[in-house]
């Protein structure tokens, strides 16, 4: 394994932070939000225009709506690259599409309102503009320096994969309405991310994380399927009980595991993946996936 420097989480480098105390405050929100309540007044418009100007005025409010959304889109990507030590970039650049069609939304408008002429200028204005606010999306995808593309790609997927997970695991306790069951997934959340990020620095890492992000992390989103369906039902607070146990059990385990990749710390993975296996058989979740991959 890579030598470490000596970090918050290498030994005698500092207490470890646990849960949400590594979650970053967003940056998507305020001028993004902004956009979407700022073309409005082109509803009220379009309903007080003569009827062939109607279309064109609801056409710029759809328009520059879309833009909005493909905008905060945009931002949601861009942070998850930058948060990344390895990441592909985004397919599809969303900031860009954002910004033309904020510039086709003020153009539409102006044609509406005034004339070709100032529609050329407000489209030009409104895609500089946004150009300039939100920047461009990612261009290039980033790897690992002295690591090989076929190591990276490998990271790349599992990382996908696990995310797509947490994003399932939230959706499914976010439907209860519950602020403290919500809080431990994002705390747990935030425990693999920290493992997500360990094999991105060192994705020979990857090897002893597999069976924790393709069996485990699948197995907590199976049980978090499972709880909600459960407690949507009948509100029992014994299986709430239990799903937090489990959360916080699976949150130490991933901790631990993270700070093994993080310290070079050969531990005996067999005996804490058995652990951990036994955790999630006792709450009758089925480990369905290969164990050997």
């Amino acid at each position: 394994m890579a030598q470490r420097f000596k970090g918050e989480f290498s030994p005698g480098g500092g207490k470890e932070p646990t849960g949400l105390k590594q979650a970053k405050r967003s940056r998507v929100g305020g001028r993004v939000n902004l956009l979407f309540f700022a073309p409005l007044p082109l509803a009220l418009k379009a309903f007080l225009a003569e009827p062939v100007l109607m279309p064109q005025y609801l056409a710029a409010l759809g328009s520059i709506l879309l833009a909005a959304w493909l905008t905060r889109e945009g931002l949601r990507a861009q942070e998850a690259f930058e948060a990344r030590s390895i990441a592909r970039r985004p397919a599809f650049p969303r900031k860009i599409f954002g910004a033309v069609f904020t510039g086709l939304g003020l153009g539409l408008a102006g044609f509406a309102g005034h004339g070709p002429i100032e529609a050329v200028i407000f489209a030009s204005l409104g895609l500089i503009l946004h150009l300039f606010s939100f920047g461009l999306d990612p261009m290039k995808s980033k790897g690992a320096e002295g690591i090989d593309a076929y190591e990276t790609q490998r990271v790349v997927e599992a990382v996908e994969e696990g995310e797509k997970q947490l994003v399932a695991m939230k959706a499914a306790i976010q439907s209860l309405n519950d602020r403290g069951l919500l809080a431990q997934v994002d705390a747990f959340s935030a425990t693999v991310r920290q493992m997500f990020r360990a094999i991105e620095a060192d994705p020979r890492d990857l090897t002893g994380a597999r069976r924790y992000l393709k069996v485990y992390l699948r197995a907590a989103r199976d049980a978090s399927d499972k709880f909600a369906d459960l407690y949507r039902r009948n509100h029992d607070a014994k299986a709430r009980a239990d799903y937090v146990a489990l959360m916080t059990d699976l949150d130490g385990h991933f901790q631990s595991r993270t700070a093994a990749f993080l310290a070079d710390d050969r531990v005996d993975l067999e005996i804490e993946i058995d652990v951990l296996r036994d955790r999630l058989k006792a709450e009758g979740v089925a480990l369905t996936l290969s164990e050997k991959e």
